[in-house]
């Protein structure tokens, strides 16, 4: 069985301070995040292996973004995102 059909997948986008490298500006940008939390129940047609893995299986977000467009109107510059997990485990 597929990983995939333990979760169930949503975007979300959460703010983020960033500083272009550029003009060393500060401004705020909304980083886009795939949200996969954990199902209540394992899937039909499972067995003994696939049990195993759904309880290990956590809820968690992995980042999508990883480059960003400066909002200084005289940079514009494109900065990769840095200082940011690219990967989070959520509490239940």
């Amino acid at each position: 069985m597929d990983e995939r059909a333990f979760y169930t997948e949503s975007q979300v986008t959460k703010p983020a301070t960033l500083n272009c490298p550029s003009c060393r500006t500060s401004a705020e940008y909304d980083l886009r995040w795939m949200l996969r939390r954990k199902k209540d129940r394992l899937p039909g047609g499972a067995d003994e292996r696939d049990r195993a893995k759904f309880q290990k299986a956590q809820s968690y977000m992995v980042l999508l973004d990883d480059k960003v467009m400066c909002k200084n109107l005289r940079c514009r510059k494109r900065f990769d995102v840095s200082g940011i997990k690219t990967m989070a485990f959520l509490e239940t």
